[in-house]
């Protein structure tokens, strides 16, 4: 885990670079999905709040939502905590930690080319404060990154919806371009790999691949989300870079809710089918985050560690995120530099 940055936003962050005379100064917006400010009920129920009542995560109608919701924000927060707290560190969340130092080693890499700023979609902080600090640094060309490779409308579509409705708020709103996924990039696809292949080449291979991937509702994808497709691009890519077939690289989706239908085969369920099946030592990568989080360090690498080895499995090991690794640096600031394309040359 990366020390606490100074990160604080676009005006803060780092040293003021200075863009090249003439022209106009360009912004990168990351933006994360957000996390509680302590791993405490009380703080878990005002970011629950805000996170299931996005109408792109739960597209419900209100009238029966609502109840429901209120249910929720009664129970969970309790249960949502202890698995926080399972996690937190001594500087915070490993997702605002992690986040963060992403955030300022691509201003680094990016340098005089472009300002960064770290927005989350719930929590803070948020992408109107961060978009307004940005404005107020001079920027008025803005690219906005989330930072989730696999496009979904509860993820990616979530945030450009944050983006829009600050952009109403401005009187002067910058020039926009938005990058909707990268899924199948090359850069990233090679940074994924890498980091499997350095982890194995430091702690062994298991006998299996597992990637794990946030689920949706399946309905969503009937509806015309590409969530699915991406991610079965995703995991082909890297069965080809990897030199593994579908027997040695399984897919499964966690994190799924409610009684509703969610993409499959589930994770939960797969990896106890492995242990059953006779596999002792199983690897997993989750390659739909960006940074590590909630998700992978308590679900995956807690959580469902203990379900495998439950099942008869003898070892179920997580292989970290790229986080800020040198890789997804590079493969994210290549992305920025192809969509930023063009405003890199002053006005006439």
């Amino acid at each position: 885990m990366p020390q606490p940055s100074h990160y604080t936003g676009p005006v803060d962050a780092a040293p003021d670079r200075g863009v090249q005379p003439g022209v106009p100064a360009t912004g990168v917006l990351l933006v994360n999905l957000g996390t509680p400010k302590a791993p405490t009920a009380r703080a878990l129920r005002p970011y629950l709040a805000e996170f299931l009542s996005d109408r792109r995560v739960i597209d419900y109608p209100r009238w029966k939502w609502w109840p429901i919701l209120q249910v929720i924000l009664a129970i969970r927060p309790p249960r949502s905590a202890h698995a926080y707290a399972r996690i937190w560190t001594d500087v915070g969340s490993p997702l605002r930690v992690l986040s963060e130092a992403l955030a300022d080693a691509l201003q680094r890499e990016l340098g005089a080319q472009a300002r960064v700023a770290l927005a989350m979609r719930y929590g803070a902080p948020s992408v109107q404060t961060q978009i307004e600090h940005l404005q107020a640094a001079g920027v008025r060309r803005l690219l906005v990154l989330p930072l989730y490779p696999q496009y979904s409308a509860t993820s990616t579509g979530s945030a450009i919806d944050a983006v829009a409705d600050a952009l109403k708020r401005l009187r002067w709103p910058p020039e926009l371009r938005l990058v909707n996924d990268y899924h199948d990039d090359p850069a990233h696809i090679e940074a994924l790999a890498s980091r499997i292949e350095r982890w194995w080449g430091e702690h062994g291979r298991g006998e299996k691949l597992l990637l794990s991937f946030h689920g949706i509702p399946e309905r969503y994808v009937r509806l015309g989300d590409p969530y699915l497709a991406q991610c079965q691009a995703t995991a082909q890519r890297l069965r080809t870079r990897l030199g593994l077939d579908e027997a040695q690289l399984v897919v499964s989706f966690q994190s799924r809710v409610g009684r509703e239908q969610w993409l499959h085969p589930y994770t939960d369920a797969t990896v106890r089918r492995l242990a059953a099946e006779g596999i002792k030592h199983l690897d997993v990568a989750c390659p739909g985050f960006a940074v590590d989080c909630l998700e992978t360090l308590e679900e995956i690498a807690m959580q469902n560690r203990d379900f495998f080895l439950a099942a008869g499995g003898q070892e179920l090991r997580y292989i970290p995120a790229l986080n800020d690794s040198p890789e997804q640096v590079a493969s994210l600031a290549a992305i920025v530099r192809r969509h930023a394309q063009g405003w890199d040359h002053a006005p006439a």
